[in-house]
This record gives C-alpha cells, structure tokens and sequence, in this order.
C-alpha cells in the first residue's frame, strides 16, 4: 500500500516538474483566431472571369508559391513556416466555411487584405494572377 503512494506520488511530481520545464521552454504564443471579415458589397458579388480556367494554372501556383506559401502553407491550412510568428492564425482554406465564400470575397481578402494580412495589391499586379490564386485556393478542399 505505501509503495502504490509514493509511486503515484512520484509520477505525480514527475507530471509537474515535466509541465514546468515544457512552460519554461515552449514560449510559443497562442494564436487567436481572426475577426470575420467585413467585405465591401461590391466584392461579394464580384464575378470571376476566369472560373473554371485551366489554362493560367501554371499562373496561380507560381504566385501562391511566391506570396502565399509562406503564411499559409503548400495546401492552404494555414500551417506555412511563418505562420506561427504571426498573432492571428492565418486560416485553413479547406474548410466548409471558408469555400463558402464568394470568389470575389475570396479576391477581397487575399488581395485587400488586413491587420497581419498584407495588402497585395502593388506585388500581384494583374487581374489574371489574382484570378489565378483564387481559382488555386478553390482547390484546396
């Protein structure tokens, strides 16, 4: 009977001081989730005049990889190599949620931007890239 305590006793000061040092060394801070979006009219129902369009592909992928992938990952889960630096999780595009948004919606936010996510407007300069990135985050379900 008093083996069974100081057993317990000592896993239970082993679970302390393990919790301890993990504190003392993981100062990785909690990210919090964002605020929704507040989408101008205009955008919501913008239309897409390259939905569907295979042939800039090519086009999307680049500009993802050369803007995008670093916050949000190869498939848009919000888990690429700077994300954890950043306050607001950068999101999981392959949700239910997130896919219900409208392309333009989708064009607002990842162009417009806000808060951590910059403005993209003078780095992805034509309207075919951008369509492009969207119609590539439209695949990642």
């Amino acid at each position: 009977m008093k083996t069974r305590i100081l057993k317990a006793m000592a896993a239970g000061m082993a679970l302390i001081v393990l919790g301890f040092f993990t504190m003392s060394f993981t100062n990785a801070p909690q990210q919090q989730k964002g605020k929704p979006w507040e989408v101008p009219a205009k955008y919501k129902t913008m239309k897409n005049p390259h939905a569907g369009d295979k042939s800039i592909e090519a086009l999307g992928k680049a500009g993802w990889a050369k803007h995008c992938k670093s916050c949000h990952g190869n498939k848009g889960l919000g888990d690429g190599p700077k994300a954890k630096a950043l306050k607001t999780f950068p999101g999981d595009f392959s949700t239910k949620q997130f896919q219900a948004y409208t392309d333009g919606e989708i064009y607002y936010m990842s162009f417009i931007g806000r808060d951590e996510m910059p403005n993209f407007e003078k780095k992805i300069t034509t309207e075919e890239e951008r369509w492009a990135i969207v119609n590539l985050i439209r695949t990642m379900k």
